[in-house]
């Protein structure tokens, strides 16, 4: 593309990656601490599944890290977005307000509720949802109907916000939650990406409602497979509890449910995994920040492209860089990631955006010109915090 030499951003890159012998992978586990003598604890004991005291050592350190009053334990971040939606009163023929550009996970949940995914568009600062743009939407696409607002054009009712933290980077949270709360909208945080990113000195998702978070193998802190869902409401903790939890009544031997539940919880030997994880989280987000400040340094000089930089507003834990082109263009996008996979670069695109995905393509969405740029410009690189050595 114009103004882009590739040669030139692989040389600049390779200053950053690390001598070894490629491929680099765009973002591996590091398991450095007390990681197998706690999985090895759970096996040698038998305390394998979801019964076993480090699920709740799980909760509670993330209760610690974050500031939440509460902390529930999920086998996924997908089954904590679902539980969050349902949680907060979600129904089937709802409309959730989500990001076009987020994993589908995102949108895959509201599915599970029966709802409709309503996609909104993002901003260059923060990838994040565009919270002027959407106060403008809301203004002409929005009507009141009982208590709520309803979508104009489809009468359904808009049941909630999910505003994903994209790459680990806030969303300008405090606009959004004043947004939400003027229309009665319940604002759920898809924080899967962002455990140690700071909003305002203040840990992401703890503006809405309820925050979902991901451990999955390429998070910053893995369990393997696994999620949590944080929250400052207890009777929201104690139903997200009851219900992932198959919505067993307490009893010493008997079998007894109240409703429909979920077989979500997390097992314990996933929470082993992920106590030990915890334990390092401070020492990986400041490698990640260290490893982002020499990418941006290297590209500096790189024409044609620019690295992006957390928001002002923001801390990040930057778990996954990225670079920006210029000039938006998925042919000249699909160039660079080609000739980087070449080099052992494994690079990728940001996600299909949700509304141009099969099962998604009917749904609503406002105008989404950002996220469309985005989508033909953005590329993420390799961010493992072993590509930064554990002291400066």
């Amino acid at each position: 593309m114009a103004g882009l030499h590739i040669p030139e951003l692989i040389a600049a890159l390779r200053t950053v990656l690390p001598e070894r012998v490629a491929p680099y992978a765009l973002h591996e586990p590091l398991f450095a601490g007390q990681e197998w003598r706690y999985v090895k604890e759970c096996i040698d004991t038998g305390w394998v599944s979801s019964a076993g005291e480090y699920v709740g050592l799980f909760e509670a350190s993330l209760v610690k890290h974050t500031g939440a009053a509460f902390a529930v334990a999920m086998v996924n971040g997908t089954s904590a977005l679902h539980m969050a939606l349902l949680a907060v009163g979600v129904r089937p023929g709802d409309e959730v307000l989500v990001p076009a550009l987020t994993f589908v996970a995102t949108a895959n949940a509201v599915s599970f509720c029966g709802a409709v995914p309503h996609f909104v568009d993002s901003d260059a600062a923060s990838l994040g949802v565009d919270v002027a743009k959407l106060a403008h939407y809301f203004s002409n696409s929005l009507a009141r109907s009982g208590g709520g607002w309803v979508n104009r054009r489809t009468g359904r009712r808009i049941a909630a916000m999910v505003a994903m933290h994209t790459f680990g980077h806030p969303v300008d949270l405090d606009p959004l939650a004043a947004l939400c709360a003027e229309y009665a909208i319940p604002l759920i945080e898809d924080a899967a990406e962002s455990l140690g990113s700071y909003y305002k000195n203040r840990h992401s998702g703890r503006h809405g409602v309820i925050a979902a978070l991901s451990f999955n193998g390429n998070k910053i802190v893995t369990t393997g497979g696994g999620g949590a869902l944080i929250t400052g409401d207890q009777n929201l903790a104690a139903r997200i509890r009851h219900l992932s939890t198959t919505a067993k009544l307490p009893h010493a031997w008997e079998f007894s449910h109240d409703e429909p539940g979920y077989n979500y919880r997390m097992p314990n030997i996933n929470a082993a995994l992920g106590c030990a994880q915890m334990e390092q989280l401070a020492g990986f987000v400041e490698r990640k920040r260290r490893l982002a400040k020499r990418y941006e340094a290297a590209l500096e000089a790189v024409s044609g492209v620019h690295f992006f930089v957390e928001p002002t507003y923001a801390k990040s834990n930057y778990w996954l860089n990225a670079i920006i082109l210029d000039q938006p263009s998925m042919t000249a996008r699909d160039d660079v990631l080609a000739q980087l996979h070449q080099n052992g670069i494994l690079a990728r695109p940001a996600w299909k955006l949700m509304n141009s995905l099969p099962m998604y393509s009917g749904c609503p969405s406002m105008d989404l010109s950002c996220a469309e740029r985005l989508a033909a410009s953005l590329i993420n690189l390799p961010s493992s915090v072993s590509l930064e050595p554990s002291h400066a």
